[in-house]
């Protein structure tokens, strides 16, 4: 089970450097969920959501950057609407 502390620290990564990176380029991000067995659940938002690089993105950057800082994450999905 994954603590409050590390699901925490998910979401200030998230707000805090990746999503300033999207906003950089019309992109957003939202945290939609965060599940005990470390699978990060987010829907890309304005430009990322129609890119056609977005999984790219997800997986480069954000899938990246989370396991790189907290190795409780297992993988990040996206969330389709």
């Amino acid at each position: 089970m994954m603590q409050q502390e590390t699901k925490d620290k998910i979401k200030r990564l998230i707000q805090e450097t990746i999503r300033p990176t999207l906003l950089l380029d019309g992109g957003d991000i939202q945290l939609i969920e965060i599940t005990d067995d470390g699978v990060v659940r987010v829907r890309l938002k304005g430009a990322c959501a129609h890119c056609p690089f977005s999984a790219m993105t997800l997986a480069l950057s954000v899938e990246d950057t989370l396991k790189k800082e907290i190795p409780q994450v297992t993988r990040v999905e996206p969330v389709q609407g």
